[in-house]
């Protein structure tokens, strides 16, 4: 499960009336009728977000990396992006889906999954997986899928801070490595989280015990239920489509690179500017459109939250290309299309973890502040540090997620248009809202994640530098990674 069942417990206690009427209702008839039947049209909807969200990985990422690389770079990019999707994929189904966010009964329970379902273990045409409404499921192949591709698009994110410099083959091993011991334990902390069913169940259970002992052994059951999933869901980290585990993860993660890695050669000293900004500019409109799957897919349903995602997408995305056409118009004195297409990206970094809890106007407010803050990272603070994040990977990506993840603490709020805390043992009952609590909740959950990816990648790029070298070699890089890599020419002219 993705979306946050943000502070259950408190509410458990404050709805707990509610929680049991609706139990009342639900649980008999989950237990008389036949296994639950996936709803057709969340089933149609979420294969297509599956699809979209592919796109944003190839072609949408692969082009708008590649336009912004120059011209001997380009099929190096492209091929490094179609490597990391069709890897990934792999490891999915191999390991990854079990150890993230198949299995929630591991020996570490809130911090990794377990093998239960290596190679697809049970998961079968017919076996199922809940969504966020009590006795509502989707086919576990479609949730499986569907998860794949956000698991393929983060680290592909990562390649453009060490753009044009890094080894093809050392690309594949750390890619390897950091999916492995960065990505999916990520995942899990923020995404596996309890069936409502159980919690439905469970709280019902907890509601009708009569005696110390039945209400002893039923809380039990129901902080067994909570404590087995991931530990940011169940500190009541609210993350709606990624903020914390595809933007600020691959963002660090590519600051990193960067720095270990070193600049490239020319940098500070010779135009290193992008061969194909209409290439970008297609490869970013791919992003949008695909960036539809990502966040309304993530609700896992077709409904009002669906749609509510979906908006929020659309109206952040158009604020932040403004916002930041205008704020480099100000400043530098002509509007680019690269600033409007970097804002657009800027702002759908910023409203995925906000996407399906804020209302439209938090989120046109939200890409409109976005621009401003990534704009000025990207300009002048990787000018004052001189690091080289080529694609500004960190500038774009870990900023703008890190703004959005803290300000969904703010525009979750009632009273700011937001959806409220929904308490899932009672569907209906919006439990009083602490922003102070929240937010501080979202800045654990963003340090958390910079501290476990920056310093796991750090690891994982030395040892990758130790066993086969991180870097081209000067003449190599001057000469072009297209060749030098992969023995062809993006263009031949």
């Amino acid at each position: 499960m993705k979306r946050r069942l943000s502070n259950v417990e408190p509410l458990l206690t404050a709805g707990l009336a509610a929680a049991a009427l609706l139990a009342l209702m639900v649980v008999p008839a989950l237990a008389a009728d036949a296994p639950p039947v996936p709803n057709k049209g969340d089933t149609a909807w979420m294969l297509v977000a599956t699809a979209l969200v592919l796109m944003m990985s190839i072609p949408g990422l692969a082009l708008f990396y590649g336009g912004l690389v120059r011209t001997k770079n380009m099929l190096s990019v492209l091929t490094q992006v179609f490597m990391i999707v069709s890897m990934v994929g792999i490891v999915w189904v191999t390991y990854g889906y079990s150890i993230a966010l198949g299995d929630n009964a591991g020996p570490y329970p809130g911090l990794i999954g377990s093998f239960g379902k290596v190679f697809l273990r049970g998961v079968t045409p017919s076996s199922l997986f809940p969504t966020f409404t009590p006795g509502v499921y989707l086919p576990e192949l479609v949730y499986m899928v569907f998860q794949m591709t956000f698991a393929m698009i983060t680290p592909a994110l990562i390649i453009g801070a060490f753009a044009e410099r890094m080894k093809f083959s050392a690309v594949v091993v750390f890619m390897l490595a950091w999916v492995t011991f960065i990505y999916l334990p990520i995942a899990h902390w923020v995404w596996a989280t309890p069936t409502p069913d159980d919690i439905v169940k469970a709280a019902a259970e907890l509601a009708a015990a009569t005696g110390d002992a039945a209400k002893k052994a039923a809380q039990a059951k129901l902080d067994g239920i909570m404590d087995g999933s991931g530990w940011l869901w169940h500190l009541g980290a609210l993350d709606f489509a990624g903020g914390t585990v595809v933007h600020i993860n691959a963002g660090i993660a590519g600051l990193v690179g960067a720095l270990m890695i070193g600049k490239r050669v020319g940098f500070g000293k010779e135009a290193l500017a992008p061969h194909s900004l209409t290439m970008t500019m297609i490869g970013a409109a791919l992003l949008w459109v695909g960036w539809f799957g990502f966040n309304a897919g993530s609700n896992l349903e077709a409904n009002g939250v669906t749609a509510l995602a979906f908006v929020n997408t659309m109206v952040a995305t158009c604020a932040a290309a403004l916002s930041w056409l205008f704020c480099e118009w100000g400043f530098k004195g002509k509007p680019s299309l690269l600033g409007m297409a970097s804002g657009a990206v800027a702002g759908l970094v910023a409203v995925t973890p906000a996407s399906g809890f804020a209302g439209p106007m938090g989120a046109v407010v939200l890409g409109l502040l976005v621009s401003p803050l990534c704009l000025f990272f990207v300009s002048n603070v990787k000018r004052l540090f001189g690091y080289d994040d080529a694609l500004d990977v960190f500038g774009v990506h870990c900023i703008g997620g890190i703004f959005g993840a803290i300000m969904t603490g703010i525009l979750v709020a009632p009273y700011l248009g937001g959806t409220g805390i929904t308490d899932y043992t009672a569907k209906d009952l919006v439990g009083a809202y602490d922003m102070g609590t929240q937010v501080v909740i979202q800045c654990k959950a963003v340090l958390s994640t910079l501290l476990w990816s920056g310093i796991g990648s750090a690891i994982l790029y030395k040892l990758v530098d130790l066993i086969i070298g991180l870097r081209v070699t000067t003449d190599a890089e001057r000469e072009g990674l297209d060749v030098i890599d992969h023995g062809e020419r993006a263009y031949n002219f």
